[in-house]
């Protein structure tokens, strides 16, 4: 690898940038000169320190307008808790609901169902043909989905509607005037879901007699807004972290890296650290403090900025070199709301590389997805180097 590969792939991979939300990351590169920047009463949150620091030190409140928990809620029907709008017993109980499915064991379960899948969506590979890892990742994300909810749905058909749901409630939660619309465009769209999930979640016989442990999660109520909120979770982050992951790794000539069994891990780790699928967390204070030796006053908006945290603006990838873990693991939050999906995310890459490394794959199109909740492609095509 070179820097010259390096910059190519930071050149394709800002386009994600650019073409979704333009004005908001030209804002965000331009304020990230200092660790905390105050505009009025929003505060830009660049600094690794002050990242962690507003995660976990200063009171945050989790159901104000404009944060990520609101938007949740408001979407997906949750009067009963989200999971990103919770505190205390009510979040503490979901997460270890979550555990289960997510931990060591049910990760390696987890593997079982997408493994296959990676060896019949890859093999055109072989024959010189193009795959689309937008598409896969689709695929692979809503394969995770339904079996962590026990859910007999079409993973792709639940992919597609977590991303639609995804999409309109960001678009009814952007700044401005109230766009009533935009409102019950996202309540329908999170409706489909909660109907998917809920509707389809009888399992076939031999499928009732494994454990679940989100499997209270299903159907409709609170429980199904719960369950709807990890499946947008999971299916927006897997659709926009994988794809630009693979991408870099094949602009920046990373595939050694890839195929050695010892480094893939951390070079997995190193890509979700660049790509950062949730650059940006919109929180709000709920009580007075400081950010990295600011004030903060309760009711200011802080925009925390996870890629500029993770020094994913300066520091490429290397799988020799990484970030500290503590930095790289950033991306994923800080503190009793770190995403819980961080070890499946890192396992489940590191799966896509190991598959793709012997076909070195390259970069054959490229679309960005301008209508997503998070910056990612719409399409992109690879195929196997000639």
């Amino acid at each position: 690898m070179s820097p010259t590969s390096h910059a190519r792939a930071r050149r394709r991979d800002r386009r994600v940038y650019l073409g979704g939300h333009p004005v908001l990351f030209g804002l965000l590169a331009a304020t990230r000169g200092r660790p905390v920047r105050r505009l009025g009463r929003t505060m830009l949150v660049h600094g690794t320190d002050a990242y962690r620091e507003a995660l976990t030190g200063l009171p945050l409140d989790r159901t104000a307008e404009g944060t990520t928990g609101a938007a949740a809620r408001s979407a997906l029907g949750g009067d009963g808790g989200v999971l990103f709008d919770q505190e205390g017993g009510g979040h503490r109980a979901d997460r270890r609901d979550l555990a289960g499915g997510l931990g060591t064991a049910g990760v390696e379960e987890l593997r079982a169902r997408w493994q296959p899948l990676l060896v019949c969506r890859l093999a055109p590979l072989a024959e010189g043909r193009e795959v689309d890892l937008v598409e896969l990742a689709r695929e692979l994300s809503g394969t995770v989905v339904c079996a962590l909810l026990g859910s007999g749905a079409d993973p792709y058909g639940v992919a597609r509607a977590a991303a639609e749901a995804a999409a309109a409630a960001v678009r009814s939660h952007l700044p401005g005037p109230r766009r009533p619309r935009a409102e019950a465009a996202a309540a329908r769209a999170a409706g489909r879901l909660r109907d998917l999930l809920g509707g389809e979640a009888a399992e076939d016989v031999r499928a009732a007699h494994r454990p679940c442990p989100t499997r209270h999660m299903r159907g409709h109520g609170v429980d199904g807004a719960l369950a709807a909120m990890v499946a947008v979770a999971a299916v927006n982050t897997t659709v926009a972290a994988l794809p630009r992951a693979v991408a870099w790794c094949a602009d920046a000539g990373l595939w050694d890296q890839a195929a050695d069994e010892a480094l893939r891990p951390a070079l997995a780790a190193e890509l979700l650290r660049v790509t950062a699928a949730s650059p940006l967390l919109p929180r709000v204070a709920a009580a007075d403090g400081t950010v990295g030796g600011c004030p903060v006053r309760a009711g200011d908006r802080l925009l925390l900025v996870a890629r500029h945290a993770a020094d994913a603006h300066r520091r490429d990838p290397d799988a020799r070199d990484p970030a500290e873990p503590a930095v790289s693991r950033l991306v994923f939050g800080a503190g009793a709301h770190t995403c819980p999906g961080a070890r499946l995310a890192a396992v489940q890459l590191a799966d896509v590389l190991a598959a793709l490394a012997p076909h070195r794959p390259v970069v054959t199109r490229a679309r960005v997805d301008r209508g997503a909740a998070l910056p990612g492609w719409r399409t992109l095509c690879v195929r196997a180097a000639s």
